[in-house]
């Protein structure tokens, strides 16, 4: 599981390292991290055009160090300093001991290098870059060279993933010691590119601030059914979904609960040809949710339409876990949903999160953390925010950053796919974290499978799951 950290938790370990260790050691083994993942970026090493941009503090102090030692073995390192007198006076000894210099003409030096290395602000800076830095920061992004951010792109909010202004976008970021949440969290994500970890001995807490599974994770998450399984052992879901207008929610609900392990599928709603047209094997019910037989979980609000209050209310009222979405979700009323005693999962996008909220989409959009965290609390529910990160949040707990995905799944009906999905989870007896964030790592694979560079749709989505089930199953197989 890829696991990180807010700055204060980091900072504080770094501070409990460097009173054990002698003077400058956390620094150079930083230093020798980054100037490897360089090297090896690079290719050729010697000849090659290196630009430092060098801000305050110890992140411009790990950039002068590791352009020192990429300065040994035959670069052309300049540093350009934006703070000059406050430039990190050991590691700007170093580099002009190997032969660096620093930049008589900054932009001079942008104009064709191979590789700049981003040192201006790291994880201390908030509020996007100082007005001094954009325009180096624009010249790095078009000069055409590889960009490596150091910690953690400049611009960017380490701790939260915000980007409250301008930003160097990378190509490649090596992080030291742990993950930050912008890392892994939209909109910061996007700015980071490829992101290497470079551990240099920090003692962490042994629970983070977010955590992303990965296939292993999800492997052991997944549900198998044994010999003596049935149905409903395996688990019934029930699907109240689709309306007259709307049929085809009905059906991409129900293909993900089917194609996400479910022992049945009972579906009640106003689409029932159609379902039974796709999938004959579904259980079909025009009453109502509390008449429609046993089931082990509830998926409500796909395509539901206006004025089906009552439907929300029942499934809502019942004694199992319940999965709520589109639809399902206007005007939720939070004492509701605490007042339940079974599991409640919520899966809004940023348009739904905002008006659950009573905020703007572009607050949501911006605040993906603070929003899925706040929804949680004020429902008492797990959270499931869609978007570019789906984060999953329960209180108390590790948010979860999913880690797969596509913007391909961009499409009509992709949510009511991973609405049936998590549902098939929930009633398989997965709790509402694990469902929730599986299912998101199911459909984001899915998503890659169905689309491999190229416009998909949610039914193709919906049908590629079983291949990305089996891709993360088969991670137990090669321990």
């Amino acid at each position: 599981m890829r696991t990180a950290y807010r700055v204060d938790i980091v900072r504080a370990a770094e501070a409990d390292l460097i009173r054990r260790l002698p003077a400058g050691t956390l620094m150079h083994r930083a230093a020798a991290g980054l100037a490897a993942a360089c090297a090896d970026l690079l290719g050729r090493v010697y000849g090659a055009r290196v630009v430092l941009l060098v801000g305050s503090g110890d992140n411009g102090g790990d950039t002068l160090y590791a352009g020192a030692r990429l300065a040994r073995r035959g670069a052309a390192v300049h540093a350009v300093l934006l703070s000059p007198d406050r430039a990190h006076p050991d590691g700007l000894a170093a580099l002009k001991r190997a032969g660096g210099r620093v930049a008589d003409d900054p932009f001079d030096v942008l104009a064709a290098p191979d590789l700049v290395l981003d040192g201006i602000t790291g994880i201390g800076g908030r509020g996007g870059l100082r007005p001094d830095a954009v325009p180096l920061a624009r010249a790095a992004r078009g000069s055409g060279a590889l960009v490596v951010a150091v910690d953690l792109p400049s611009g960017v909010d380490a701790s939260t993933g915000e980007v409250a202004g301008e930003a160097l976008r990378a190509d490649v970021t090596v992080t030291f010691g742990a993950y930050k949440p912008g890392l892994l969290i939209d909109p910061a994500r996007e700015y980071a590119g490829t992101v290497r970890l470079i551990p240099i001995g920090l003692d962490l807490p042994s629970v983070p601030d977010i955590e992303a599974l990965q296939h292993a994770d999800v492997a052991g998450l997944l549900p198998t059914p044994g010999g003596e399984s049935d149905k409903y052992r395996r688990g019934v879901v029930g699907i109240v979904a689709g309306s007259a207008r709307y049929p085809g929610a009905a059906v991409l609900a129900v293909a993900g609960a089917l194609r996400g392990g479910a022992g049945a599928v009972r579906y009640v709603g106003p689409g029932g040809d159609a379902v039974i047209a796709r999938f004959p094997e579904t259980l079909v019910s025009d009453g109502s949710p509390a008449k429609a037989g046993r089931v082990q979980a509830w998926v409500v609000g796909p395509g539901l339409g206006e004025g089906q209050g009552q439907a929300v209310a029942e499934v809502l009222a019942s004694d199992v876990p319940v999965l709520v979405d589109a639809d399902g979700l206007r005007g939720l009323d939070p004492e509701t949903v605490r007042a339940r005693s079974a599991a409640t999962l919520l899966t809004p996008h940023a348009g739904e999160a905002a008006a659950l909220l009573g905020v703007a989409r572009e607050r949501v959009e911006a605040e993906r953390l603070a929003s899925v965290r706040e929804l949680a609390e004020r429902f008492g529910a797990t959270v499931l925010l869609k978007g570019s990160t789906t984060l999953v949040a329960e209180a108390g707990s590790p948010v979860r950053a999913n880690a797969t995905g596509t913007a391909w799944l961009a499409t009509a009906g992709s949510g009511d796919v991973l609405s049936g999905l998590a549902g098939s989870l929930l009633a398989a007896g997965l709790g509402g974290r694990d469902a929730g964030a599986v299912a998101a790592y199911l459909h984001g694979l899915a998503g890659r499978l169905a689309a491999r560079g190229a416009p998909t749709s949610a039914y193709a989505v919906a049908e590629a799951v079983p291949d990305a089930w089996r891709d993360a199953a088969s991670a137990l197989d090669r321990r």
